[in-house]
C-alpha cells in the first residue's frame, strides 16, 4: 500500500470515532497557523481565491475561510466526507464555504475548479506519495493552476548521497519506498521543471522537518499554454 489513507475503511472508521482532526496528522492549531502564515507571506489577501489541495477536515480551512471573502476558498481531498465533516464541525460560519467548493478528488484533477485561482497549497500531501505519483500530480495540476500567483507544497528531503531511511531534523524517519516518503532536492526540482513549474525552496522550517517549496507556472515550458480538457492523464488515486 503506497499510502496509509488507502487502507479499507480508513475514513469511515475514523469519522465514526469522531477523529476527523486526527486523520490529518495532529498539531491541528499549530499547523493551520503555519499554513496561513506562509500563504500571507506569499501575498494572499482576502480578495484572493485559494484552493487547498488535500484539505482534509479544514485544518487550514477553519482559518482561511474567515480570512477570505465568502466563496473564495476551494478544498479538494480524496474524501469528500472528511471535508464535509470539517466544514460542519470546524468552520465558525459554514455558509462562507459553499458546499460545491468541496471537491472530492483523489486524482489531482480538480474538476470544477475555476481558472482564476490565485493561490494553491498542498501541505503534507506529497509526503504520503511515491515519486511517480508526485510527478503525475505536478503534471496534472499545472494546466489547472496556470494562473496562480504561487503554488505552495511540502515534501520531505534527503541528502542526495544517502538512500534508505533518513531521520529528519524534527525526528521523523522518512523512506524511499514507503510512507512517509522523501526525495533528493535536485530530483524534486527536476520533477517540477518537467511538469512546467519553476520551483524554489523556502528557508522556513516546518513541523516534522517538512521542506516548503513555492512554485510558479513556467510560461516557457512545452505545452504551458494548453488548457486541460480531459482528466484521462491525471494521476490515479493516491
Amino acid at each position: 500500500m503506497i499510502s496509509p489513507y488507502l487502507a479499507p475503511g480508513f475514513y469511515e472508521k475514523a469519522l465514526a470515532a469522531g477523529r476527523h482532526r486526527d486523520i490529518v496528522g495532529g498539531r491541528w492549531d499549530e499547523t493551520g497557523r503555519i499554513q496561513m502564515q506562509i500563504l500571507q507571506e506569499a501575498g494572499m489577501e482576502p480578495h484572493h481565491r485559494l484552493v487547498d489541495i488535500g484539505a482534509g477536515s479544514m485544518r487550514l480551512g477553519c482559518k482561511a475561510v474567515p480570512f477570505l471573502h465568502p466563496g473564495h476558498y476551494w478544498a479538494s481531498d480524496a474524501s469528500l466526507a472528511l471535508m464535509q465533516r470539517g466544514r460542519a464541525a470546524e468552520l465558525p460560519d459554514p455558509g462562507r464555504l459553499p458546499e460545491n467548493h468541496l471537491i472530492g478528488d483523489a486524482a489531482f484533477a480538480l474538476p470544477g475548479l475555476p481558472p482564476d485561482i490565485d493561490f494553491a497549497i498542498a501541505f503534507g500531501v506529497f509526503t504520503h506519495l511515491p515519486e511517480p505519483v508526485v510527478a503525475a500530480a505536478l503534471a496534472s495540476l499545472r494546466p489547472r493552476l496556470g494562473a496562480v500567483r504561487a503554488f505552495l507544497f511540502t515534501v520531505f528531503l534527503r541528502p542526495s548521497e544517502s538512500s534508505g531511511a533518513f531521520r529528519q531534523a524534527d525526528g521523523v524517519v522518512t523512506h524511499d519506498t514507503r510512507p512517509p516518503y522523501h526525495l533528493p532536492e535536485a530530483r524534486l526540482l527536476a520533477l517540477t521543471a518537467a511538469a512546467g513549474w519553476k520551483a524554489q525552496r523556502h528557508k522556513v522550517l516546518l513541523p516534522r522537518g517538512q521542506a516548503l517549496f513555492i512554485a510558479l507556472p513556467d510560461p516557457a515550458a512545452p505545452g504551458a499554454n494548453q488548457t486541460a480538457t480531459s482528466d484521462h492523464n491525471s494521476p490515479q488515486a493516491l
